[in-house]
């Protein structure tokens, strides 16, 4: 049976995911109504997908919907995730959970036992299940340490620009919200544990976002090091999460590259059907999705936790109050 999916945010993600969706094959998944409080917003959803029902508000979608996509911005996450339960409904929110800390600990307790998921990508990331296989081969051997690094030429990054409004100010933007988050769910993941030992954050500009973070996120035998900022790369967007160990090394590069390093050549190789994130991002919402009807429908699945979710927000919320 079909599972009906109910779109509230129709920004970048809510879009993206849509158009996913959209592809998607209905006899898995359709898309029940969309709603955005932007009247901007609708006009672009009615232009952009005239057949698509657009709904009159928030609870019209949680009416219509077996599952209902949060992609908010994130100080309406939680009371949208609530509305969706109550009503007896599957949740999958957009990154983080809430900049409220006490409330996500308090919707963790409440949504324990419910079907409820966090879009975090990597969860269905092809790049990421080569990484797996490289370590399951022996190509990394004993793990020594762990590096993520993430740069941006500006920030927010040119397709985001329409949001600057909050994805430049310190109530809920910057990039550890918007993008270390995703490496550090990767981290979670990969290792089993997120930690925080230390950290710095520099906000250069009163009022706006965050321009540099550094945090040692060091576990025993595992040190863990993470470096941001903005203005050090020509690049719009430019990351990395890499894996050192006794027998070689192993990355993940740009979203959606899996890369070995090489001694004899001593540069890095792709793996040999690395796509790059633009073509790879369509294919990944497509496994997403396909979690997405089975978390409706009760069934195993390997989105990103609530539990997840929650130690990705401790840690970011952590690091951005190092000041």
């Amino acid at each position: 049976m079909s599972v009906n999916l109910g779109i509230i945010g129709y920004g970048i993600m809510g879009e993206r995911l849509l158009r996913a969706a959209v592809a998607h094959n209905p006899e898995i998944l359709r898309v029940s109504a969309v709603w955005d409080p932007s009247a901007e917003a609708m006009q672009r959803l009615r232009a952009d997908f005239p057949e698509i029902g657009q709904a009159e508000d928030a609870q019209a979608v949680i009416s219509a919907s077996d599952c209902v996509y949060v992609a908010s911005p994130p100080t309406s996450h939680l009371a949208h995730a609530r509305a969706a339960m109550a009503a007896g409904k599957a949740v999958f929110c957009e990154k983080p959970l809430s900049i409220d800390l006490p409330d996500a600990r308090a919707f963790a307790n409440e949504a324990r036992d419910s079907r409820f998921a966090v879009n975090f990508p990597f969860a269905s990331s092809f790049a990421v299940d080569q990484l797996k296989r490289w370590i399951a081969e022996g190509v990394v051997g004993d793990w020594r340490n762990v590096e993520i690094e993430v740069a941006f030429a500006h920030w927010p990054r040119p397709w985001q620009m329409d949001a600057e409004a909050w994805l430049d100010r310190t109530e809920q933007g910057g990039f550890t919200r918007e993008v270390v988050s995703h490496f550090l769910f990767l981290t979670k993941r990969m290792t089993g544990h997120l930690h925080l030992n230390a950290a710095q954050v520099e906000f250069p500009e009163a009022g706006r976002s965050e321009r540099s973070v550094g945090a040692d996120l060091s576990q025993p035998d595992l040190p863990i090091t993470l470096k941001g900022s903005v203005g050090t790369t020509e690049k719009p967007d430019h990351n990395t999460w890499t894996l050192n160990g006794s027998a070689g090394s192993i990355r993940l590069r740009d979203w959606s590259l899996a890369e070995r390093f090489d001694p004899a050549s001593g540069a890095w190789k792709e793996a040999p059907d690395a796509i790059p994130n633009e073509k790879a991002r369509p294919l990944i919402l497509a496994r997403q999705l396909d979690k997405v009807a089975a978390l409706t429908q009760g069934q195993p699945q390997d989105l990103a936790s609530l539990e997840e979710a929650l130690a990705v927000q401790e840690v970011v919320e952590a690091i951005l109050s190092a000041r």
